[in-house]
Formats: C-alpha cells, structure tokens, sequence
C-alpha cells in the first residue's frame, strides 16, 4: 500500500478512484454475451460454461442427489456456524416487516400502501476464487421472509462441474428450490430472458466482478429489474491515533483477499499510525493462503494521512464507501456525520466480516460510490409497493375543485371533466 500524506485538495479526486476496467471493453464482451443467451438459450450457456469455466455440463439444473451429497460435505461446525447466520440475518431482516398507516390526507380522502413480494427473483452468487455461501443468506433469507414465489438461484460450477457443497446446504437451508450450474455474464442474460431451463425472473439480486455488474446494468435497461450495480468489493477504515494498527491491518487485508480488483483504503488523522498499519499489513500479508490476491489488491489501495477528523469525514462522504470501519475515539458521534456508506462498522471491536456472516445485517451494498444515492439489500428489496386511495362524496367535494383548477391550468381537460362530471352528480 502507498502511503499519502496531507494531500491537497486538487489531489483527492484521483486518490478516491477505483480499480476498473475500460468500460467499452467490458460492455461489448458482455453484449456478445447477453445476446448469445438470448437467441440459443440452454446451449449458449453451455458453450460458455465450457470456455469460461472450463466445465461441460449435461444438466444445468442442480438435482437432487447433488444437494444431499452437499449436507455430507458440510463440516458439523460450518452447518452451525451457517444456523447461527441463518438466525441473526433472519431476526434483523423480519424486523423490517413494518405495516404502513392508512392515513386521511384531506376529510373523505384515504390513502394507503401495501408491500407485496416480487413474484420472481433471481439471485446472482459469485464463485471464482472462492464460494460465497454467506451471500446466498444474505440474499435468499430475506425473500423468504418477503414471500417472494420463485427464487431461482445462478451460481458457476467448479472444474468438476458441481456447486462448491456450502453453496448448495446454505440454499437448501434458505429454502432455495431452483439451483443453475451457470455464472458470469451468462448468468444474468439467463434470468433476464429466461432459457429452456431458467425461468426469467422480474428482478436479479448479487454481487460480482466487473463484467456480471455490466450485464446488471444492460439488462436492467429495458428486461429486468437489478437491486444495484454493485461491483468489486472495497472497504474504508477510518482511523485515528486510538486504534489498534493490528486490527486496522487486518481489516484492510480481510477485503483485499476478496479479489485484484477489489481496494482497501485507510484514511487516518494519526501518521504514526499508518506507519505501524503499512508494517502489520506486510507481516500479515506474508501469512495469508490468497496472498498473491490481497497483493494485487493492495497495489489498487492506499492510505492517506489527513490533519483533522473534519477532514477524514469529508473525505469518507466523498469516497461513499461499501464497508466503513470507525475506528476512533467516539465512534457513535462520527458515524453521526457520515452521510455516505454502505454499511458502517463501529468501534474497535467490530469488524467488517461480522457484517460479512453473522451480526445479521446484509452484505449485498452498493459499490463505486453508488452509497451516495443506493441503500443494501433490505426487506424492502424484494418487494414493491402499491398505493392506494379512496375518496368518499365528502373527500370529493373537499380536493375536487382544487383538481378541477390545476387540470385546467395544465391544459389537461380530460382530467378536469373526470372531477367535474363526478361533482355534478353530488348536487
């Protein structure tokens, strides 16, 4: 990591810039893609299973046997520590079931709204270079508990052409009955257009690299609804002279092993501190089992010594980061000034891969500065909402001629004669 010391203001632009990758490459590769899948169906996605995951497959649906197998293959200690996932994300996920009012707007003038599920979900989990089976929690749970009728689920194989066993063990435990052997770019034109074997769904929820966040995005203009265009994944630490430079180390290592294109950042009040942090992350990294990843990671990341909290606050909203560690003395008056994050991660002792399994928040956020204008996936994620109104003769009378009024000044007469006709019958 590079350290950047009291940088000036013309220079924070270009320290707050992610990894990525020219756009106009990605977004024809995937067009190719997305096109492919939507005129040959089942035996695009074939072909490329094979040439990008190097898997032939026969069957693309995960059968039954297969998901038996994956309870055999789960260690006794994973299938609890996933139990005990299953229930924090569950408590904290049904706690946003909140029935909205019915309220009187004007006398005789009801209105109201209701939740109701989307009927047909599609959920994206990311394999590569390793199988997140929390995201398949973080995702499916909360449908289930939305109601959402169909969940289909896309994940890619490994070279042995099965889905990696946690996957598939947290799905069942999530009650996810429809499991694809089929990732990437395809993935997302499966579910957008549906195949012979995947149905099309009405919205795709997941992470995933930059060419899965580009299909989101092309699909998402005009065949599917996306919960975000969330891409590689990135954290902040902001930490002052009171944090451990050992936990702080260990937090910016524990993103950059997610992928090369993923970025860690710590942007401290404290030089000293980054000092130690710049030590312990070399200590650290020499230890890791994905330490050729964390290191490219950590050639896209940085940390940057600022003078005031003012300033490391400023920045933070700038950089709106997915995962933000407060890693300072007040930690709970701070987060009160970040307007810009993902999820926030408060104190010492709370580390973002709490977030990442178990605390019981959700993992799915938004990504390269989409925190500025884009929530997580919530419970309100996989349902959409109805308004309702019901105008009595009384509520009528009360906002008819103001409609009457307003129509006319708009030069709308159809919608004046629809208030007027009603009023003339109430005399």
């Amino acid at each position: 990591m590079k350290k950047y010391s009291y940088p000036a203001p013309s220079e924070w632009k270009a320290l707050l810039t992610r990894p990525l990758m020219p756009v106009a490459t990605i977004s024809e590769t995937v067009g190719a893609v997305l096109d492919a899948v939507r005129e040959r169906g089942d035996e695009a996605l074939r072909e490329f299973e094979q040439r990008f995951d190097g898997v032939t497959l026969t069957d693309l649906e995960v059968n039954e046997s297969e998901l038996a197998e994956s309870e055999l293959l789960v260690s006794e200690e994973l299938k609890h520590s996933i139990s005990l996932a299953k229930q924090t994300i569950t408590i904290f996920h049904t706690a946003q079931d909140i029935k909205l009012p019915i309220v009187e707007t004007a006398k005789g003038v009801t209105c109201w709204q209701k939740a109701l599920p989307i009927e047909k979900i599609g959920l994206y989990i990311p394999g590569g270079t390793a199988p997140l089976f929390s995201t398949v929690l973080m995702l499916a749970i909360p449908a289930s508990i939305a109601g959402c009728r169909e969940i289909v689920l896309c994940t890619p194989p490994g070279k042995n052409g099965k889905v990696h066993p946690a996957v598939l063990y947290a799905a069942k435990l999530a009650g996810v009955k429809h499991i694809f052997k089929v990732g990437g770019s395809q993935a997302i034109a499966a579910m957008a257009y549906g195949t012979e074997s995947i149905p099309k769904v009405y919205k795709i929820f997941g992470p995933g690299n930059q060419y899965v966040t580009t299909a989101k995005q092309l699909v998402s203009l005009r065949d599917v609804a996306i919960d975000m265009p969330a891409g590689p994944s990135e954290v902040e630490v902001l930490a002052d002279e009171t944090a451990n430079p050992v936990f702080v180390a260990s937090d910016l290592l524990s993103q950059a092993e997610h992928g090369v294109d993923s970025q860690a950042m710590l942007i401290t009040t404290s030089d000293s501190l980054a000092e130690l942090v710049m030590k312990e992350v070399d200590r650290q990294v020499a230890l890791l089992p994905r330490q050729e990843i964390a290191l490219k990671s950590l050639a896209n990341s940085r940390i940057i010594v600022v003078r005031t909290l003012d300033e490391a606050i400023k920045a933070t909203n700038d950089y709106a980061p997915e995962h933000l560690i407060l890693s300072v003395k007040d930690s709970r008056a701070t987060a009160e000034c970040i307007t810009n994050a993902g999820s926030i991660f408060l104190g010492y002792l709370t580390p973002e891969s709490a977030g990442d399994y178990a605390s019981g928040t959700n993992h799915t956020l938004p990504t390269n500065g989409y925190a500025k204008a884009y929530s997580g996936v919530n419970l309100d994620s996989f349902r959409k909402r109805i308004t309702y109104q019901e105008i009595t003769a009384e509520g009528l009378k009360t906002i008819g001629p103001a409609v009457e009024i307003m129509a006319e000044a708009e030069a709308l007469t159809a919608h004046k004669n629809a208030v007027t006709l009603r009023l003339n019958t109430l005399k």
